[in-house]
């Protein structure tokens, strides 16, 4: 039987949420977080600062309320080589300034460590399937990836993010500009072609150390909100494609592992 708060709702027109469908929210927003060995534990903490910053901001609080809804769904994780499963902070709604408060703590007890490698594929594949099996169900699903070098570990970055993309997930990037590889090339171009997609998708680069905090309260409103960033220039007619198996060919050993056949 129908509780009078479900039956005035039914009558209104308004819809009926029960305890078999998933709670709605504006959207599912997935926070990978690159601590690759790459960044030394200062530009770690800097970022982990900047998460925690744009968490309990104003401007953040005010999109979440500002959506259709009034809510999100957020989840976080770091990532390296492999995903650091004890970094994971699990789903959590935000509706308000406490909720922030506290996923936003979460975050900040967490310990800090770098590890080995830069698996972006990995952390994809992570971050689709912690969006493919909660709990919510978001009229936009985000994974929001932050990296400072192009994917060297586990399986080619690209059919991950297309796979992700293929489920409805869009894919956002952070490029860490920081100490650019020259060897690797443009890392914002690299995670223009290889990393992000789905509609709307961008990609922020943040050059200097104290412009992380602005940075990651720009991206996170941006998708909290669902606003589109209009369409820049691009230079693309005259420049070299990205290599998405760059990484991978700047690894020790690595033709020895894709052509074993050769004879060296």
């Amino acid at each position: 039987m129908l509780s009078m708060l479900a039956l005035i709702m039914a009558l209104s027109g308004s819809p009926v949420q029960t305890a078999a469908t998933p709670p709605n929210v504006d959207v599912e927003l997935v926070l990978a977080v690159d601590m690759s060995g790459s960044m030394d534990m200062e530009e770690a903490r800097v970022q982990r600062s900047g998460y925690v910053q744009a968490l309990r901001h104003p401007d953040f609080i005010n999109a979440v309320k500002g959506g259709y809804l009034g809510r999100i769904a957020i989840g976080y994780f770091e990532w390296a080589g492999m995903v650091n499963e004890a970094s994971v902070v699990t789903w959590q709604v935000i509706e308000g300034v406490a909720d922030a408060e506290d996923f936003a703590a979460k975050i900040e007890a967490r310990p800090i460590g770098t590890r080995r490698g830069t698996s972006i594929s990995n952390a994809i594949i992570f971050g689709t399937s912690l969006i493919d099996t909660n709990a919510f169900s978001g009229a936009r699903r985000v994974i929001d990836i932050s990296g400072d070098g192009p994917n060297n570990t586990g399986p080619p970055v690209a059919p991950a993010r297309n796979d992700a993309v293929g489920r409805g997930i869009i894919i956002n990037g952070l490029a860490i500009l920081i100490r650019p590889s020259v060897s690797t090339g443009p890392l914002d171009q690299y995670y223009a072609e290889c990393v992000i997609g789905g509609p709307g998708s961008f990609v922020l680069p943040v050059h200097e150390a104290e412009d992380f905090a602005i940075a990651i309260r720009q991206k996170l409103i941006l998708e909290v909100s669902g606003v589109t960033l209009p369409p820049t220039l691009s230079l693309a007619a005259v420049e070299t494609a990205a290599d998405c198996m760059i990484g991978e060919k700047l690894r020790p050993g690595f033709l020895d592992r894709v052509y074993p056949e050769l004879d060296r």
